[in-house]
């Protein structure tokens, strides 16, 4: 009997996890869009890429939406046994809530140990590429976009200006200036027409303009003449082909470019905390013997002692107050020589500790991205572990009840995370301080829960 109510209950859950999965998705593709979405159009994008940019982005889309959905098809699961009174007979047959619960909780520790790989192998290459993809985004050109009015300078070398646009696939322009700089800005080319219009290569790399009842006007470099020659020319019918290859979007190789903490495996990260703690270790040695020796020279050996003492000699002469030039005592050039020695210690100090601080907070930034990284697969069994007995606290309400128990408790903890992480980054807080709190408060709050029902208080009643 046991087996069949374990069966049941783990049938219920796959339907309400896709479902919510496939809503947050959604709702999370839709918010990227209508934010970044006024940064794709214009540039001429190959809709490829544009997907391309999308499923690199759904990585970390997916982290977000995992544990929230784990939370609400748990609650959803488990108050719907509550609706349906099957939790009822489940109680009178006697079997505790421990005993029903035991299989949820192994599929949320393999869900656990799934987003754990994600976020530590797959999510960081997926940032690494849509990183990439972005700068390339970023720096292309717009499209070729006449307005009337306004010149266009999109293209290199040239700069358009169109009157009227009297339709929309640039087939009948009206007042058209073209400044051609192509032969530089000395020898411009102004070109006027009263009407043209504008046709594109197949292959996209060129776009001609046929101009008609316009003047060219231009300076000629001088042909053996003194002085340059002015001309200009009446056409009827002008033909004028423009390049537009700089328009074109262009891929930079996806595997190159500098890793930061957000794109980094965190077994990478790892090793590096590593050896940025035998650099810190190895410069507060360091740090130690100089402070432990300043004053007694011990941290010099024979050839610098008597580098530093023939430095402080080398001017035999000091001047007194009143102008006067004397030599130097043994005293003062001693002095001199401790002096130069207190220098040389101070400045190997402060070299030390800045490497210390630049290689301490360095291997903190990379802590808290492998605790953060790691907390957040974590969140997925404690959400779930949450879960089961909130779902039979609620009993009824059904969806929206659990929804809105889920944002309410999902934002508590993504809230703690992301101020965790400042004050972490700050070096406010230590890094597994600031990235676990969320995890432990939220898990007090789910054992609380299961005491609570598993005591079978009035919450299952």
């Amino acid at each position: 009997m046991l087996r069949f109510y374990h069966r049941m209950i783990l049938r219920m859950l796959p339907g309400p996890i896709i479902g919510s999965l496939a809503l947050l998705m959604f709702l999370l593709v839709m918010q990227f869009l209508m934010k970044y979405l006024p940064d794709l159009v214009g540039k001429g994008l190959p809709p490829l890429v544009v997907v391309e940019l999308i499923s690199y982005n759904l990585a970390y889309m997916l982290v977000l939406a995992v544990p929230m959905s784990i939370l609400i098809a748990s609650l959803l699961g488990f108050a719907k046994l509550v609706n349906s009174n099957a939790y009822s007979v489940i109680k009178s047959s006697g079997v505790s809530f421990l005993q029903l619960v035991w299989p949820v909780w192994i599929v949320g520790l393999v869900l656990t140990g799934v987003m754990w790989y994600f976020n530590s192998e797959i999510l960081p290459q997926a940032n690494f590429r849509a990183r990439n993809l972005w700068s390339d985004i970023r720096i292309a050109k717009p499209g070729f976009d006449l307005k009337p009015g306004i010149f266009y300078n999109g293209i290199s070398q040239y700069s358009i200006f169109v009157g009227e646009v009297l339709t929309g696939d640039l087939t009948d322009l009206r007042d058209i200036i073209i400044y051609d700089y192509s032969d530089g800005v000395r020898y411009r080319k102004d070109i006027s027409a009263r009407k043209g219009r504008i046709t594109s290569a197949l292959d996209g790399r060129s776009i001609t303009l046929m101009l008609f009842d316009g003047e060219i006007h231009r300076s000629r470099p001088p042909g053996g003449e003194s002085e340059n020659r002015y001309e200009r020319l009446s056409f009827a019918r002008h033909r004028l082909q423009i390049s537009i290859e700089d328009l074109s979007f262009e891929r930079s190789d996806p595997g190159t470019g500098r890793h930061n903490d957000r794109t980094m495996r965190s077994v990478v990260m790892s090793r590096l905390v590593d050896s940025l703690d035998i650099v810190v270790a190895n410069e507060l040695a360091t740090l130690s013997r100089i402070v432990s020796s300043v004053g007694s020279g011990r941290n010099l050996d024979h050839t610098d002692l008597r580098r530093v003492t023939d430095a402080a000699a080398r001017l035999p002469v000091a001047v007194r107050e009143d102008g006067a030039i004397r030599p130097k005592s043994q005293t003062e050039i001693k002095y001199a020589a401790a002096l130069k020695l207190a220098r040389m210690d101070q400045t190997k100090i402060d070299h030390a500790r800045t490497n210390t601080d630049w290689a301490s907070h360095k291997a903190d930034t990379y802590r808290v991205e492998i605790h953060k990284k790691r907390s957040i697969a974590v969140a997925v069994f404690i959400f779930m572990l949450i879960g089961a007995p909130l779902g039979l606290v609620i009993k009824r309400g059904g969806f929206g009840i659990a929804a809105i128990l889920a944002v309410l408790i999902f934002l508590f903890y993504w809230v703690t995370l992301v101020n965790g992480e400042k004050l972490a980054d700050r070096e406010l807080l230590a890094p597994w301080i600031g990235m676990w709190t969320g995890n432990i408060v939220t898990g007090l709050i789910g054992v609380g829960l299961m005491i609570y029902v598993a005591m079978d208080r009035r919450a299952t009643r």
